[in-house]
């Protein structure tokens, strides 16, 4: 029996820790060139190629003057995109 708690006790941990995330942020400069409100997806294109990240409700679309915004306001400009694997958290105009 206890054998098996300590097992449950590690699995459980385990887990805990694999919905943690591991914390990498990844910034995308570039020209906001398409965004879908359908599909909650926008790209991203810069002179590394083009970026398809996931919007999600936590994610935040401020203005270069940091006043909040629509995604779909930003897109043709210039703009800064911080996300962790694919999911955005912020969208900034540059």
């Amino acid at each position: 029996m206890k054998k098996f708690l300590a097992l449950m006790a590690v699995i459980g941990l385990a887990a805990f820790t694999a919905e943690a995330g591991c914390g990498k942020k990844v910034t995308n400069e570039g020209t906001l060139s398409t965004y879908d409100a359908d599909t909650k997806s926008l790209v991203v294109e810069s002179d590394d190629g083009k970026s398809k990240l996931t919007v999600t409700p936590k994610t935040e679309a401020k203005d270069k003057d940091g006043k909040k915004v629509d995604l779909a306001d930003l897109v043709g400009k210039k703009v800064k995109v911080v996300s962790e694997h694919k999911k955005i958290d912020s969208v900034t105009g540059a």
